[in-house]
């Protein structure tokens, strides 16, 4: 049984060590500077089974300024092996009912990550935006999707 919990300083390099696979090997973020430890900020949320972390998921500002503070961004990244077995779902209701005073969701996915697109759709997200060429990693240009939750 998986257990979702705020991350704690400990959790550090078991979350870097997921993110930084993911930056080295996907094109899901156009990050290419591995995540050091050491510095890392702490994520909102982290799912563990049996004292394993099997992903992360945080929250951040969608753009600065007071106008932007009822937006956020949200990030979800799993361990390889734990895809398809409900932890992002799991994160994200999580983070929805943490989500005091936030009026949307904006989700930036890579546009070669269909299976991430098809899970926000299914989770209420709506395309808002396609932004062609928007990332250039492994020597290719790629499109931001931008998706968009609304709370009630």
């Amino acid at each position: 049984m998986s257990e979702i919990r705020k991350a704690h300083p400990k959790d550090r390099t078991a979350i870097a060590q997921i993110w930084n696979r993911i930056i080295r090997e996907t094109a899901i973020t156009f990050t290419t500077e591995e995540k050091d430890p050491t510095t890392l900020d702490l994520t909102d949320m982290i799912v563990l089974e049996a004292e394993t972390i099997l992903g992360f998921a945080t929250l951040a500002p969608f753009r600065t300024g007071p106008g932007y503070a009822h937006t956020s961004e949200i990030t979800i990244y799993l361990a390889e092996g734990a895809e398809g077995k409900g932890h992002a779902k799991s994160l994200l209701d999580a983070l929805i009912k943490g989500a005091e005073h936030r009026h949307s969701f904006i989700a930036g996915i890579s546009g070669t990550s269909i299976r991430a697109q098809n899970f926000f759709r299914r989770e209420g997200f709506t395309t808002v935006a396609h932004i062609p060429q928007a990332g250039r990693k492994f020597d290719a240009w790629h499109d931001l999707i931008l998706m968009q939750r609304i709370l009630d």
